[in-house]
């Protein structure tokens, strides 16, 4: 079966379904239905959520399923957020996304510990 789009090819807006039809016992429903927030999303964005999904939502094992830098990953997280019709929180004023995931990744590896790894995060 053909995936539904969900954006006019034509001018860009969202698409709505006007029938909904049971192959089982033949029945039509007609109306006007919203796709939900997953149908606002492109194709390469559901491909990402579905990954975000198979991953837990932990973009550290996304880098090397979809060969992507972290940075990458969490702008693209937040623009599905966003493109979804959430408001994405206020960025914290303390540590980059980067500085946070390099202590992160440095306590994986044992080059700090988690008492330094806490300090360094709180800060």
């Amino acid at each position: 079966m053909t995936s539904m789009i969900t954006t006019c090819p034509i001018c860009g807006d969202r698409l709505s379904v006007q029938r909904l039809y049971c192959r089982s016992c033949d029945t039509s429903i007609e109306g006007h239905f919203d796709l939900g927030r997953m149908g606002r999303l492109s194709p390469e964005q559901m491909v990402f959520v579905e990954t975000f999904i198979r991953c837990e939502g932990k973009l550290n094992r996304m880098e090397g399923e979809l060969g992507m830098s972290y940075p990458t990953l969490r702008s693209r997280l937040t623009e599905i957020i966003r493109q979804m019709g959430f408001e994405v929180g206020p960025e914290d004023a303390g540590l980059s996304d980067e500085e946070r995931h390099r202590i992160l990744d440095e306590l994986a590896q044992g080059k700090i510990s988690s008492e330094e790894a806490m300090s360094l995060l709180e800060s």
